[in-house]
Formats: C-alpha cells, structure tokens, sequence
C-alpha cells in the first residue's frame, strides 16, 4: 500500500524523515511512502495536495500538531480526528452564523471511512475544526464551543479531508495535542512533546502498516 504522509510543517514530522534517512526536503518519495510538506493554512495545503494527488495513493496520512478544546485530554497525546469542519465558512446574519451548508454552496465538514478505523485501534477518537485563525479569545473560544463542539482545532485539517474526497483518496488525521485552546500562553504549550508522541506513533504506523 503505497501511502502520502502529508503535514504543513517539515518539524512536525522531522524525527520521521531522520529514522528513515531521509533528507529534509518538502518531497521525498520512498517504497512505502511518499512525504509531502504543504505549508501552513487550508490554501497551501489544498493546493500542494492537488498537485500531488494526480499520482496514485491509496492512502493519504495527514501528520501534525493541534490545539484541544478539552481540558481532560493530556498534552502530548495522539488522537484520530475522524470529523473535521470548516469552521469559519459560510455567513455572518446578524448574531447568527450560517455555515455554507445551509446556503447551498456545499459542505462544511467532513468524516474518514468507517472501514479505515482499524488502521488506528489504539488511538483516542475526537472531532476537529479547521481554522485561518488560531482561537484565543474566551468569547469568541464560548461561540465556537456551543456551535460546533469540537475537540481539536488545526490550520489544515479540513482541507486534507476535502482534497482527499475530490481525489477520491481514503484519509486519516492523526495529531498530537501540543497546547489548550484558551488565551495564548505559550509558556504552558507542550510542542516538543507533541512532536515526539506524534513521530514514534508515525514511525510504528509507517513500518507496520
């Protein structure tokens, strides 16, 4: 099975391309796998992936970092996002927000296939959001939570899933949780944790699968 390891940043996979002996370039192409860097946000990313989903996949393996809305979940762990949502599109009514769902332009959120769970047993199940701007503001966290109640939130998500759909390609989301959503603190993020659980779960995964 011949997989796409996708992820926005070269250091949130970084220790992957090192055990593997790979250089680190934004393309490296192996047996196995092949590893893209897209750069950050749902427009680079949906746009690196539809270039490179022109060759054959028959997965797509979508690698990073998030923010948890949940408190409980510990930082440092790894989690399967199976539901992600464009959370900021669609329409301002007033107080009212109207996703592009319910204006008839398409659709907001998106689910793996069922039948990939297995490939990820062990890891915990959650849903995400896909944001331009980072949450860190305690109304606007409030508004987001009661409209959607999401777990976590990415810059990419989304966008990996919705390219994947149009490639009809199988996808799974896998991150790790490096910070709270709350008012930004990054004295109390935990990114090289995350990035250490996220990489030994991918190296497993990679060579196993």
């Amino acid at each position: 099975m011949k997989i796409l390891v996708v992820a926005a940043t070269l250091p949130e996979i970084g220790p992957v391309y090192d055990h593997f002996g790979l250089s680190h370039e934004q393309f490296q192409s192996t047996a196995g796998f092949d590893l893209l860097i897209t750069g950050v946000g749902m427009t680079a990313t949906a746009y690196a992936l539809g270039k490179q989903l022109t060759t054959p996949y028959q997965l797509v393996l979508n690698l990073g970092i998030a923010g948890s809305f949940d408190h409980s979940i510990p930082l440092g762990s790894v989690v399967n996002i199976t539901s992600d949502t464009f959370s900021e599109l669609g329409a301002e009514n007033k107080n009212e927000f109207l996703p592009i769902d319910q204006l008839g332009f398409g659709k907001s959120n998106y689910c793996i296939t069922p039948s990939l769970l297995p490939l990820t047993q062990n890891l915990r199940i959650v849903s995400g959001i896909t944001v331009n701007t980072v949450h860190g503001n305690t109304e606007t966290i409030q508004s987001v939570l009661t409209r959607l109640q999401p777990v976590t939130e990415s810059m990419e998500g989304a966008a990996v899933f919705y390219s994947c759909e149009q490639a009809s390609v199988p996808c799974l989301q896998v991150r790790s949780i490096s910070n709270y959503v709350e008012e930004r603190n990054k004295e109390t993020w935990k990114i090289g944790l995350a990035i250490k659980n996220l990489n030994d779960w991918a190296i497993d995964f990679l060579t196993n699968t």
